[in-house]
């Protein structure tokens, strides 16, 4: 791919799902996922509603999988329009130790898989039937959270990319390879992967599905798919060029962690324009991310009435 220095988009921020209990959420990917739970605040538009965030030590734009816990709520339905699978990046040497992870702690799982030439993969799902990958390479130099449940050498390393199934349209392919700065880097019949820039945390794959109805919103599914930007300059241009397109794209919003545009493109799923910074060490010190509950500003005058409507939750 060619230089990104003047790009705008530079890869996939964060991806946000649902989930019908807050509780199993966090055991399941701090405890049997091994991701560090790095903020644990309110759906800002929803404060009766936790939203928990997963990374790596820090929160590194590129790892960053996030929550809103409904307590309850129905099952959605996978379906056209919508990102259907997330894929995380590990070691290609894990393979073994990820198998026997999975089958200890009873997750049902399918047997590798091998797609685009030879890359593996290992396809399964959480509590809620959220569909996850573990994509197993040699191509990522980040580093995984040394203080979580997995051992280091076997980490997650941050996301390795995200699937969506839509139905051919090429409006959405137009979007990712104008305004959105993506190439498409890899084809293999029905599978189509582009990228801002071509390494693990950065893919997106399209998957055609013809004739399939389109998904519906419950648990297990996700809610929308962030992309990263430097700064709101970057990031007002991405909003200027998606407007011209005449998709509605959002006024800026603060979510205190990043700034964020909204916008939903063609084919149905829910897109998010977020800054890098300034990062979740705002409200925390890094060495206690996710141990307390973090209000907004504009909530903390609600504390007590707050903490009262959230379950309690702890890492066990």
């Amino acid at each position: 791919m060619d230089n990104i220095s003047d790009r705008n988009i530079t890869g996939i921020h964060h991806i946000t799902a649902i989930s019908a209990s807050a509780q199993e959420n966090l055991d399941f990917y701090s405890g049997i996922l091994g991701m560090r739970l790095i903020k644990k605040t309110v759906n800002f538009d929803d404060p009766g509603v936790y939203h928990l965030y997963f990374a790596d030590y820090k929160g590194t734009p590129g790892g960053v999988l996030t929550f809103f816990p409904y307590e309850g709520v129905q099952k959605g339905r996978k379906g056209a329009g919508m990102v259907n699978t997330i894929s995380f990046s590990v070691p290609s040497d894990s393979l073994s130790y990820w198998e026997s992870r999975l089958d200890r702690h009873g997750i049902y799982r399918k047997e590798v898989q091998t797609r685009l030439g030879d890359e593996r993969y290992l396809y399964f799902e959480d509590n809620d039937g959220l569909g996850l990958e573990l994509v197993f390479n040699d191509n990522d130099n980040r580093e995984g959270w040394k203080g979580g449940t997995v051992p280091e050498e076997f980490t997650i390393r941050g996301f390795f990319g995200a699937t969506i199934w839509h139905n051919g349209g090429e409006e959405t392919v137009s979007l990712l390879t104008g305004a959105m700065d993506h190439k498409l880097t890899i084809s293999d019949g029905k599978r189509k992967r582009y990228a801002a820039k071509d390494e693990p945390g950065a893919y997106l794959d399209l998957v055609t599905v013809n004739d399939l109805d389109h998904g519906a919103g419950g648990s297990g599914t996700v809610h929308h798919i962030a992309f990263r930007t430097a700064d709101t300059k970057n990031q007002d241009i991405v909003r200027e060029k998606v407007s011209e397109l005449d998709l509605y794209a959002t006024r800026v919003i603060d979510r205190q962690y990043f700034k964020s545009v909204y916008f939903r493109e063609p084919g149905g799923v829910l897109f998010e324009i977020a800054t890098d910074g300034p990062g979740f060490t705002v409200d925390e010190d890094l060495d206690s991310l996710g141990t307390s509950l973090m209000l907004p500003p504009q909530y903390e005058d609600r504390r007590s009435e707050i903490e009262q409507l959230l379950p309690g939750i702890s890492i066990s």
